[in-house]
């Protein structure tokens, strides 16, 4: 999210399928939760992110600027120099871990990258799932949705037992414009800690998500429900589909019912010309920002 918006403050666009090809090709080799086994500190004084820069050499501009005055290379012979990543090494043994164990040689990866731009008729646009933090099972998943216009009811449908395995639950008008975009961990983390739906519900929302979140949530869903997205017009009970390794994510069926493409099309524009969007009522900033703010994927900018 903010790398597009940083770009576009400098008139760059930063085209999605760009992090798919970085993703594709860069190992995953922090150990870290959610993703991973070990907490951010251990992974602090197994070299952090100097010692990950320094592994994966061969992928960066070395020659860079950065706000050092230096260049990244430069940078990294000084750390080096200074014994920096010895100096955590210690503490690290506190926890009975060695460095290996935290922050993987690139030969030990066991795969590479850690988020994916999907794309499709539920996202035209795209949206974005952590992958590295969903249990493979989950990776490709056909399901009913079950749709929400905020999270708070989104949430209490979870914690209420509302919710079934297999179903997808999707939380909509909380994007840049809906709601301002907030986190959607609240529930994600609802999801995680039920024993029944662990690993078997997926979130599909056009918020966004925490650097916390895990299992199989899908957020930065664009265009978002405040500007008339297919989201939008989804209802409770339509098929939805989603495959992290093909980057799809698609409305596969109404009401419980397969179809094709051009059918499913055709009762999404009826629903779009008989149904008014919601529209929340804000004061302030938070209203000038949901008047104006950006689309998710170009970095929900104002």
């Amino acid at each position: 999210l903010h790398l597009p918006a940083i770009a576009g403050e400098l008139g760059i666009e930063l085209d999605p399928e760009l992090f798919n090809e970085i993703n594709r090709t860069i190992p995953h080799i922090g150990n870290i939760n959610p993703s991973g086994r070990h907490l951010t500190e251990a992974f602090w004084f197994a070299g952090g992110i100097p010692r990950v820069q320094l592994l994966l050499e061969k992928y960066l501009d070395l020659d860079v600027l950065t706000v050092t005055g230096r260049t990244l290379g430069e940078n990294l012979e000084e750390i080096q120099k200074e014994h920096f990543l010895e100096r955590g090494e210690g503490y690290l043994h506190n926890y009975g871990l060695d460095t290996e164990e935290v922050i993987f040689p690139l030969e030990q990866a066991e795969e590479t990258g850690s988020i994916a731009v999907l794309k499709g008729s539920l996202a035209p646009e795209g949206a974005v799932v952590k992958y590295s933090a969903c249990e493979k099972s989950m990776r490709s998943h056909v399901g009913k949705a079950v749709v929400f216009d905020c999270e708070e009811d989104a949430h209490d449908a979870v914690v209420e037992g509302k919710i079934n395995p297999g179903e997808i639950l999707v939380i909509r008008y909380e994007g840049p414009r809906g709601s301002g975009m907030p986190e959607m961990l609240m529930t994600t983390e609802a999801i995680c800690c039920d024993h029944r739906l662990n690993g078997r519900v997926s979130l599909i929302t056009d918020g966004r998500f925490s650097g916390a979140t895990r299992g199989a949530a899908i957020g930065h869903v664009s265009p978002e429900a405040a500007c008339g997205g297919p989201i939008a017009y989804i209802e409770t009970g339509d098929l939805l589909a989603y495959d992290i390794e093909k980057k799809t994510i698609d409305i596969v069926g109404i009401a419980g019912e397969r179809m094709e493409a051009d059918a499913v099309q055709a009762i999404l524009d009826e629903r779009r010309n008989s149904r008014p969007l919601k529209k929340k009522s804000y004061k302030g900033v938070l209203k000038r920002y949901t008047q104006a703010a950006a689309s998710a994927m170009k970095g929900a900018g104002y």
